[in-house]
């Protein structure tokens, strides 16, 4: 949606639940020497200032990264995340929160790429400029779905695909599995992470029902709700659908998501890691 400005939201619970799993899978490329490509579907600004007006006039991030930044817990998985977000804000005061681009770009070996698309007309040029003078990094002004037909299969054949629309079009619940179908046949051996909203219980069932009788060979479920499903105050969780997930994957997150849920969940929020199905 081109009115879409993730500023608003940035460091909020969804984003540290994206996140994490996000560095998940990139450590785990990681552990062969052979290069990977990170195909970023809506790269928004890149990071984002906490003194943005657009920060302070939600403070959605202080209910998320504001509960954990500064801290460690012992979960491996947690931690590394927290170490990245610190990096980024030396002075040891949280003032700069990396949106996805920029947390791939920091975990990137010099032999791995990075491709973003981003249609905004602000936050492009400032995830571009971000980027500037970065041989690993492409940046390309095109819509999620354009890019992905543009771009993939990239020269690499091992990659994360991560598509983490708005939703705030109804046509994004059914273009995103068309686009995952899309990218499957064309860079078939990458991993393939898909963040959703969790805004009304029965939605979405659905959404991730359809997911299921796609046939994927092999899909995980991962959600963390910080309020109890219909609780009236908007969005009330999310998750991420991950398709050839690290076989690491499931493990590590069923360890760390009980830390999430302790630390950004009220009393009737709840985390789930689910196999949904099983390659044979």
């Amino acid at each position: 949606m081109l009115s879409y400005r993730h500023s608003y939201h940035a460091g909020n619970f969804a984003d540290v639940l994206k996140h994490i799993v996000q560095i998940a899978i990139i450590e785990y490329l990681k552990k062969k020497d052979k290069p990977f490509t990170v195909h970023d579907t809506h790269g928004g600004a890149g990071s984002y200032a906490i003194a943005n007006e657009h920060m302070q006039k939600t403070g959605e991030y202080v209910d998320g990264i504001g509960r954990l930044f500064g801290q460690r817990f012992g979960d491996p998985l947690l931690d590394r995340y927290l170490t990245l977000v610190a990096g980024l804000n030396p002075v040891g005061h949280l003032r700069e929160y990396p949106g996805s681009p920029l947390i791939s770009a920091t975990l990137l070996r010099e032999q791995d790429r990075l491709q973003c698309t981003e249609l905004h007309s602000t936050d492009f040029p400032l995830l571009q400029q971000r980027f500037a003078g970065d041989k690993r990094v492409r940046v390309e002004k095109m819509d999620a779905w354009q890019g992905m037909r543009a771009m993939l299969p990239p020269t690499h054949r091992r990659g994360l695909v991560l598509i983490d629309p708005s939703y705030e079009l109804e046509a994004d619940y059914t273009d995103v599995l068309e686009g995952v179908r899309e990218g499957l046949r064309r860079f078939a051996t990458a991993t393939y992470a898909v963040w959703y909203p969790v805004l009304d219980r029965q939605r979405t069932e659905g959404f991730v029902r359809r997911f299921v009788k796609a046939g994927f060979p092999d899909l995980l479920r991962v959600e963390c709700c910080a309020r109890a499903d219909g609780s009236g105050r908007g969005m009330t969780g999310s998750g991420m659908l991950v398709i050839n997930p690290p076989y690491t994957l499931a493990q590590q997150l069923s360890q760390t998501l009980p830390v999430l849920r302790q630390q950004l969940c009220d009393v009737g929020g709840h985390t789930l890691v689910k196999p949904l199905t099983a390659e044979h």
